[in-house]
């Protein structure tokens, strides 16, 4: 008889539970939090699992890559679909979504996730500790007008160079003030050489990688558009289509159709907010700044006469996702006018 199993990840211990075909529970147990542990545990239950159902998180992707490689059938599965399966239950305890988890890969009832590649995992780690310490030396610098706001030192317009000059400037004679601001600018100076450091590592990626180049010959698109859609998609054939990649990412609109009701919503913003974000700034660069013409630019300029900028950014933000995936799919650098090939023909 088929058997499906279903593993609760935690960091330390995963809960696993193991059914049969018809639903009844064959076998659970707390297994460490290690791929050994886990591969070694359904080793000696001696049955080949039918499926067996990770929901994706911080630890699943480590897993699943060793549990796969070990021959068993795993499946990664969307955490928002997972949650919306177990809303009907009175008590939520890890034991509970483990078993829940078995009845969904027993049902069928599930949206696998795709578990990225070392290397686009590598990528986006970087970039990840990139926007961490973007964000620590904005939140430094604004702690620190706060402070100084306080006694009527008002900073204003500054820029990375004069910054540290025009703190001195206010708190001198000031003897408290002077400890806080040199401890600040001290810890100010060791976060922007470490964010040197990382964005040389991020442009040194981008040299390296044929993908982010190909995709840097589109207006609007930089090395940090670039990399994360590269790292977000990973694998283009696994789209069925272009057209999937903008829906994918939260680029589409949300619709509620029930009798007489039929609503469209705004986006649903689901998928990787970072992607989104960065198509976005992408087609925000494309509409406001003086950059290369193109049919992508006539025809989005058309939509905000129409539609309004914002609108516009949206609809050029989900167009960009489609343009992306098929260059990296056909493996072809951007074409500025459709009619420039056939032109030259």
């Amino acid at each position: 008889m088929k058997q499906y199993a279903g593993i609760n990840v935690s960091l330390e211990a995963s809960y696993v539970c193991v059914v049969d075909a018809e639903g009844k529970i064959v076998r659970e147990a707390k297994v460490l939090s290690e791929p050994d542990a886990l591969i070694s545990w359904f080793a000696e239950h001696q049955v080949a699992m039918e499926r067996i159902g990770l929901e994706a998180g911080p630890l699943s992707q480590w897993l699943y890559a060793s549990m796969t490689k070990a021959g068993l059938a795993v499946e990664l599965l969307e955490t928002r679909h997972v949650r919306a399966a177990f809303k009907t239950m009175p008590v939520k305890t890890d034991k509970k979504d483990a078993r829940g988890i078995a009845q969904l890969m027993r049902l069928g009832w599930f949206r696998p996730v795709h578990c990225k590649s070392v290397p686009a995992q590598e990528v986006r780690a970087v970039l990840t500790a990139r926007k961490l310490l973007q964000g620590k030396l904005h939140d430094m610098e604004m702690s620190l007008r706060g402070i100084l706001r306080g006694f009527g030192l008002k900073v204003g317009a500054t820029t990375p160079k004069t910054y540290p000059a025009r703190i001195r400037t206010l708190v001198d004679g000031h003897p408290a003030l002077e400890v806080i601001a040199s401890a600040l600018l001290k810890a100010r100076e060791v976060l922007v050489e470490e964010l040197r450091g990382i964005e040389r590592r991020v442009r040194a990626m981008a040299r390296q990688d044929e993908r982010a180049h190909r995709l840097m010959t589109t207006p609007g698109v930089g090395v940090v558009v670039a990399l994360t859609f590269v790292a977000a998609v990973d694998e283009p054939e696994r789209f069925r289509s272009s057209r999937a990649v903008g829906p994918h990412f939260g680029l589409t609109p949300k619709k509620y159709q029930s009798g007489e009701m039929d609503y469209t919503g705004r986006i649903s913003k689901i998928g990787d907010a970072g992607v989104r974000t960065a198509l976005y700034e992408a087609a925000d660069v494309i509409l406001t700044r003086p950059v290369k013409g193109s049919d992508l630019k006539t025809w989005a300029l058309s939509v905000a006469k129409r539609a309004g900028p914002r609108k516009a950014k949206v609809a050029l933000a989900r167009k960009l996702a489609v343009v992306l995936h098929r260059m990296l799919r056909d493996q072809t650098t951007f074409v500025t006018y459709k009619a420039a090939p056939l032109a030259a023909a």
